[in-house]
């Protein structure tokens, strides 16, 4: 039985020869241990055992996301500028938001050797920068999703495995403009407010997926969000709220 046999089976209920091993991201992305870059931390030799064993042993499930095109309407650069620079080992991304008179800021860093982006400073800080962010149009997050990537990377996979198509969902998506503080202090002090971005979310991000559900339909799906409201964070009735 080939992997990606094993794997519908064991998803679907069905007979398997094994039960399939999976090491999650480590196969999950197709990285390159060949690329100098020197922030690509899988080019350090003692990664490529555990790449060769994942990629020539384990029942692969790759995670793709499909690219977004801008659409028609888009209008995202008036409201949104990104400027990318890199000093002293490190590669930092500013993001400024411009609307309704007021300017919205964050940055992210990236360190060389370290395959983690750190928020450095977030792009809403409380109340007010919330009601100005929605006061951004829908047409600035218009994209359409271009699912070429998932039928490549499912084609360079054959019987090796799965593809798995990866997206937020709208909590995680209005959780993460804050720090970790500043989203839980929204959830229960101001969960109406809280609750407009989710919907404003919900606006932008349905339609996407129900767009890559229809072009390539019967895949794996991976949705990620619904934690930012597990307990210890919030308590039951909250989840309810923001993720059903």
């Amino acid at each position: 039985m080939d992997s990606k046999t094993r794997l519908l089976n064991a998803l679907t209920g069905k007979p398997v020869d094994r039960t399939p091993v999976n090491f999650y991201e480590i196969g999950g992305f197709a990285v390159n241990p060949d690329d100098p870059d020197p922030f690509n931390v899988y080019n350090d030799p003692s990664w490529r055992p555990l790449i060769e064993l994942a990629e020539q042993e384990t029942d692969l499930i790759r995670m793709v996301k499909p690219k977004l095109i801008p659409a028609g309407d888009n209008c995202r650069d008036e409201f949104f500028r990104e400027t990318i620079e890199e000093r002293d080992g490190a590669r930092y991304t500013h993001v400024e938001v411009h609307i309704g008179g007021k300017t919205l800021t964050e940055t992210r860093r990236r360190d060389v050797g370290v395959d983690t982006i750190w928020q450095v400073e977030h792009l809403l800080k409380g109340p007010e920068d919330a009601r100005a962010f929605l006061e951004l149009p829908d047409e600035a997050f218009a994209f359409d999703p271009d699912v070429s990537a998932v039928l490549e990377k499912e084609d360079a996979l054959g019987n090796r495995g799965l593809v798995m198509v990866d997206t937020e969902d709208p909590l995680c998506a209005a959780a993460a403009l804050f720090s970790m503080e500043d989203y839980l202090t929204m959830a229960f002090m101001e969960p109406a407010l809280f609750h407009q971005l989710l919907q404003k979310f919900a606006r932008i991000i349905y339609p996407r997926i129900e767009k890559i559900a229809t072009a390539v339909p019967g895949r794996l799906w991976r949705v990620y969000g619904p934690e930012y409201a597990s307990e210890p964070y919030l308590p039951p009735s909250l989840f309810r709220e923001f993720v059903y």
